[in-house]
């Protein structure tokens, strides 16, 4: 976390399995979430024999970047016999547990979204393939190489590939250079793919450079 967690206890006596065991839980949020910004946790006991539900209550506030503000919380209601204060601070770092993931999904999604907004669907032809390796490269309608793997071809067709097969993909700037996504085959060299007449992909000048 980009700052220490802050633990309050309140009415509740600080004891060495209390205080691991809220650390082995804070450890599994940030196994879930490893960028949260911060966390402050209440532990308290509000009554010493209430007339009905649990006498403690356990708070967790979290910050997740950008603007993420998440509240988990646990105050067991009515119930014949409420349960250890152990057992309160469980339940409430699992309710944070799956707000986070779900945050942690929804960015995700989000991020991939934003991946594929980026990136620019094209045209282009197989010029070289390590079938062992499982790789190849690309050659765009406008020239330029674009690396692709195995796993980016769609319908595992990477093994029905060939010098010259047309695709369509989706081309971004990757660490080493542009690289392709969603490659989907189309055409191959002088063959009409399904009932078209005429071939959908013409060959860049000097693709089998």
């Amino acid at each position: 976390m980009k700052v220490p967690p802050e633990i309050t206890y309140r009415n509740v006596d600080k004891t060495n399995a209390l205080d691991a065991l809220v650390k082995e839980k804070i450890a599994k949020l940030e196994q879930v979430c490893d960028y949260i910004s911060s966390c402050h946790i209440v532990i308290e006991k509000n009554h010493d024999r209430p007339r009905s539900g649990s006498p403690y209550r356990v708070r967790i506030d979290m910050t997740v970047p950008p603007g993420h503000e998440l509240v988990a919380e646990s105050n067991p209601p009515d119930v014949n016999q409420y349960p250890p204060l152990e057992a309160v601070i469980r339940d409430a770092f699992h309710a944070a547990t799956r707000q986070l993931r779900e945050l942690a999904r929804q960015q995700r999604e989000s991020d991939k979204s934003r991946t594929n907004d980026s990136a620019q669907q094209t045209t282009a032809l197989v010029i070289k393939l390590f079938p062992e390796q499982g790789y190849g490269f690309l050659k765009t309608l406008d020239g330029e190489e674009v690396y692709f793997h195995r796993n980016s071809v769609l319908h595992d067709d990477f093994d029905r590939l060939e010098i010259g097969t047309g695709v369509h993909c989706f081309v971004e700037l990757g660490e080493e250079g542009l690289q392709a996504s969603t490659v989907k085959i189309v055409d191959k060299p002088g063959v009409g793919a399904g009932k078209a007449e005429q071939t959908i992909v013409e060959p860049p000048l000097g693709w089998q450079e």
